[in-house]
C-alpha cells in the first residue's frame, strides 16, 4: 500500500456485505479518486470473529487508518475501533447499544441478504456484542455522524444523543439505507483529512431527502 494514500476501512452492517449498494458506491468513488486505498471486508456473522478481522486489517496496514466508515452495525464496530485506535470515523445510521435497543430481534435464525447464507445468531454472540458498547464516547471529535430521521430500523435520536459533541448531519426523511449516500462522499473525505467540516460544506449538504 502506498503510504501517501488515504487508508479507509468500510464496515458493512448486519446481514449485509461488500456487495451492498452503499459499499459498491463508496468503493467505486475511492477507486476513481486514485489517492485512496479502501478495504471493504466481508465480515463474519460472529461478532468476535468480525472484530478480529477488522483488527487484523488495521494492524497489518502499511499506514494509519485515516477513516473508518461504518453503516448500521458497522457503525457500532467502527465506534469501538475508533475509540481504541484514536482514529476518525464516519457513521451512517449507526446502531447504538444494539443489544439493549433491539433485544431479541438479533437472536435466532438469520439470513444474509446478499450471500443467502443462513445461520443462527446465538445468545453468546449477543453477549459479546454487548461488551463492545461504549457509553459515553470519550473522543466525540473523532466522529462524523450521518443520520436520516426516516430510518425505519433504528431510532436516529439514540445516535444524536450518544454522539453529542461530534460533527452531526441530521437529514429529514430518508431511510435506513441512507438515501443519496453518494452526496456525502466529499464531506466524508474532508472530515478524514481535516477532522471537521467547513461551514460551506455543511451549508451545501442537502438537509431534505
Amino acid at each position: 500500500m502506498d503510504s501517501d494514500r488515504l487508508f479507509i476501512l468500510y464496515i458493512h452492517g448486519f446481514n449485509s456485505s461488500p456487495a451492498s449498494k452503499k459499499a459498491q458506491q463508496f468503493q467505486s468513488y475511492c477507486q476513481q479518486r486514485g489517492d485512496i486505498h479502501v478495504a471493504v471486508p466481508e465480515l463474519s456473522y460472529d461478532p468476535e470473529q468480525a472484530l478480529n478481522q477488522l483488527q487484523d486489517l488495521i494492524h497489518n496496514a502499511d499506514s494509519k487508518v485515516h477513516l473508518l466508515v461504518g453503516s448500521s452495525l458497522g457503525g457500532y464496530y467502527a465506534t469501538w475501533l475508533a475509540e481504541k485506535h484514536d482514529c476518525r470515523a464516519a457513521l451512517v445510521n449507526p446502531a447504538v447499544s444494539p443489544v439493549k435497543n433491539l433485544g431479541e430481534e438479533f437472536l435466532g435464525l438469520q439470513k444474509n441478504y446478499y450471500s443467502g447464507i443462513e445461520y443462527e445468531f446465538t445468545r453468546e454472540y449477543a453477549l459479546f456484542l454487548d461488551t463492545l458498547d461504549i457509553n459515553p464516547i470519550a473522543r466525540p471529535h473523532n466522529f462524523l455522524l450521518m443520520v436520516q430521521t426516516g430510518d425505519e430500523v433504528l431510532d436516529y435520536r439514540h445516535a444524536v444523543k450518544r454522539y453529542e459533541g461530534a460533527v452531526q448531519v441530521v437529514q429529514e426523511g430518508g431511510s435506513h439505507s441512507f438515501e443519496e449516500f453518494d452526496a456525502m462522499f466529499a464531506p466524508m473525505m474532508e472530515f478524514a483529512e481535516q477532522g471537521s467540516l467547513a461551514h460551506e460544506t455543511l451549508g451545501a449538504i442537502k438537509l431534505q431527502v
